[in-house]
């Protein structure tokens, strides 16, 4: 009884460790993927309205300018 015991704990020990580390890799692709879509948000919008914050920056710099 003694050895299916030690058996069972080994057997527990080996399969929690592996499922921590399939964790540990999941949390980095889904890292990976949460950085990818906000990057690609940030290219959409900046393409999408880049002409129309290029206007008002020019307008605001041509209101403020420093004689």
């Amino acid at each position: 009884m003694e050895k299916l015991n030690l058996i069972v704990a080994y057997v527990h020990a080996r399969l929690v460790s592996v499922e921590r580390r399939s964790d540990e890799g999941a949390t980095a692709v889904e890292y990976s993927l949460l950085a990818a879509l906000i990057a690609g948000l940030c290219i959409v919008a900046v393409t999408a309205f880049g002409t129309q914050i290029a206007s008002v920056f020019s307008t605001l710099t041509t209101k403020i300018k420093i004689t």
